[in-house]
């Protein structure tokens, strides 16, 4: 039983759990990179899906294929 007291004191926490009060700074924090790394993912597909499109009419038009929309 006292092994259990030391690791309890060892690992920081006291074994009693408190009820939540709220959102946390670490709960706002995640959300806030997740929103960015959603944000920075969208713009980076969407980028590679215009540049794919360009490409693909250029080498149509080069090819004398009439342009489809």
């Amino acid at each position: 039983m006292s092994a259990l007291a030391i690791l309890a004191v060892e690992s920081g926490h006291s074994g009693v759990a408190h009820p939540p009060t709220g959102l946390a700074m670490s709960d706002v924090a995640l959300f806030v990179f997740a929103a960015i790394g959603v944000w920075l993912v969208r713009r980076a597909l969407r980028k590679r899906f215009i540049e794919a499109r360009r490409r693909n009419l250029a080498d149509r038009e080069a090819a004398g294929q009439p342009k489809k929309d």
